[in-house]
């Protein structure tokens, strides 16, 4: 009895030393499958620390800031040295927004080089506000886009409308809807012929004026309004250095008699 218990213990001692034996090897197994693991997590961190450092900054699209301006705005940070870190920013995270800016896509070049796509809110015009001492900035559509104390260049002022108070992003609160296509068609039709006034004029009865420096041009209703533009782009650069108004606001196709009265 003493001999077949003693080889029993005997072999349940082996038993227990050789599992002894698989759960200290497959321990050892986890740990360096999981210290191989943190090594290469370790090592991508490196990488991303050490190779993705912004030394370049491409931008494109912009009209109203500069290229310094539109880097200085996108390395904002204490951590948009890393090149990798700006491109994540900018598509997951809430950024600042940017005065005249719709949106800015930004990617990657090379490790070293961003490049960024502005995207400028289209604006045609602005009013000014007394109520709010600002100018509201419209897009094509007559939408409100961005109030500002800002004055842009190239930008025409609109005077001559009554409008006390606006609402971003919803259209200018005029009161005759007729006003306020015959505004849009104007300032969509003098962009596309290249020659954006200063200012934007209109009268108690709609006509419209405009102004470039010395010269005014009368234009009167929106009658005829694309042709009459269409002459005035042929008619404008031979004006050059010259004070005094040009007349097109009674010509029509019968009667084309464009008359330029030269200041003193």
């Amino acid at each position: 009895m003493m001999a077949e218990r003693y080889e029993v213990d005997n072999r349940e001692r082996k038993e227990f030393l050789r599992e002894k034996r698989r759960r200290k090897k497959k321990r050892k197994i986890i740990l360096i499958i999981l210290l191989s693991f943190l090594a290469v997590i370790a090592r991508a961190v490196l990488i991303v620390w050490k190779v993705f450092t912004v030394k370049t900054v491409v931008v494109e699209g912009n009209e109203h800031y500069s290229d310094k301006q539109i880097e200085k705005f996108v390395l904002s940070d204490d951590y948009s040295w890393n090149s990798l870190y700006v491109v994540l920013k900018y598509r997951f995270l809430e950024t600042k927004e940017i005065p005249f800016v719709d949106t800015m896509e930004i990617s990657l070049k090379n490790p070293h080089t961003l490049k960024v796509h502005v995207y400028e809110k289209g604006i045609l015009g602005y009013l000014y506000i007394p109520t709010i001492s600002q100018n509201a900035y419209f897009d094509k559509d007559g939408f409100v886009v961005e109030t500002s104390k800002e004055i842009i260049e190239h930008i025409p002022q609109i005077e001559g409308l009554n409008c006390k108070k606006v609402v971003l992003y919803e259209k200018l609160p005029l009161k005759d809807e007729k006003i306020l296509k015959s505004l849009l068609a104007t300032t969509q039709t003098l962009k596309k012929n290249e020659i954006v006034p200063d200012k934007i004029m209109f009268d108690g009865n709609g006509d419209i004026s405009l102004s470039y420096g010395s010269i005014e041009v009368l234009l009167g209703s929106s009658e005829n309004l694309s042709k009459k533009i269409l002459r005035l782009s042929y008619i404008l650069p031979q004006l050059s250095g010259m004070q005094g108004t040009l007349h097109i606001e009674n010509w029509t196709e019968n009667t084309t008699d464009i008359i330029f009265d030269k200041a003193n």
